[in-house]
């Protein structure tokens, strides 16, 4: 396992702190505060800790106050309901005693039924592509050295975006947006690390995806942007290894806010994964 990727799993491994309380640690992605995804990994982490023999189905969580990445935070799990096929718990995410993030995770033990799914849309093949650290490295020059740093630094989560858009000149575009991700090296035969693992990696250029017909990006002067809610819904296995299709796409944006979909596919075209996102996009 690279020791980037090491970092990431040893993040989402949470220690016990007490009856059904866990303790993760924050990392430094460079953003002004907790990386979002972390916060929702963890999170299912820590719900998964208190079930057995089930795996996660969906989760829906609601992102409070941002997170202070120099702190741990504390997740308290509260058990809602452990039925004969469904268990449902309620996670609770704290820093300094406020809550960050609430969020409910289902849990559902493996049986067999209906089968069906939406085709996998036209991507070009992963390995045609560059890596957003890639693009980082080619644009370095032109950015402040801080913003530099983020773009450019090691991490365990490869992205391969499809027709990238360069954030210094915006442009207007469909809401539509594809990239291939995939974590880097070998990874634990453990289910319920993958659904961390894609559930963290998720939440990144997810909301950028309301922002294209606006012909704006994260780098512009006077624009808001965070992430109010998240969901996800685990359909069938995968591994976060291998290369999967992260389709997005956003139906509406109003009132400060942009509305996101997404859909996960592995390359021989199974959908594995879907999410949603409501974003604040607020123009000052």
């Amino acid at each position: 396992m690279l020791e980037v990727t090491k970092k990431l799993v040893e993040l989402l491994y949470l220690s016990p702190n007490g009856d059904d309380h866990y303790r993760g640690d924050s990392q430094d992605l460079g953003f002004p505060h907790v990386f979002g995804g972390q916060v929702l990994g963890q999170a299912l982490m820590a719900a998964s800790h208190t079930v057995e023999g089930r795996l996660c189905h969906s989760m829906h969580a609601y992102f409070l106050r941002p997170g202070n990445q120099h702190m741990p935070i504390d997740y308290e799990v509260q058990r809602v309901r452990d039925g004969r096929s469904f268990a449902v718990r309620r996670v609770i995410a704290r820093q300094d005693g406020k809550e960050i993030l609430t969020g409910s995770m289902s849990f559902h033990a493996t049986e067999e039924g209906f089968e069906h799914q939406a085709e996998m849309p036209d991507a070009p093949d992963p390995e045609t592509l560059r890596s957003e650290q890639e693009w980082g490295k080619l644009m370095a020059s032109q950015v402040p050295e801080k913003l530099r740093e983020i773009m450019t630094r090691d991490r365990p989560i490869e992205i391969r975006p499809v027709n990238p858009m360069n954030p210094l000149q915006p442009e207007k575009r469909p809401p539509h947006k594809q990239s291939w991700i995939r974590a880097l090296g070998s990874l634990p035969d453990d289910p319920v690390l993958h659904r961390c693992l894609l559930t963290y990696a998720s939440d990144f250029s997810f909301l950028g995806t309301s922002l294209n017909p606006h012909g704006v990006s994260f780098m512009n002067k006077g624009l808001q942007i965070a992430s109010l809610d998240h969901a996800i819904w685990f359909h069938r296995d995968f591994r976060m290894e291998d290369w999967l299709l992260y389709d997005k796409d956003s139906p509406s944006a109003s009132s400060g806010r942009g509305f996101n979909r997404g859909n996960f596919f592995n390359q021989d075209g199974v959908l594995v994964a879907s999410t949603t996102q409501e974003a604040l996009i607020r123009q000052r």
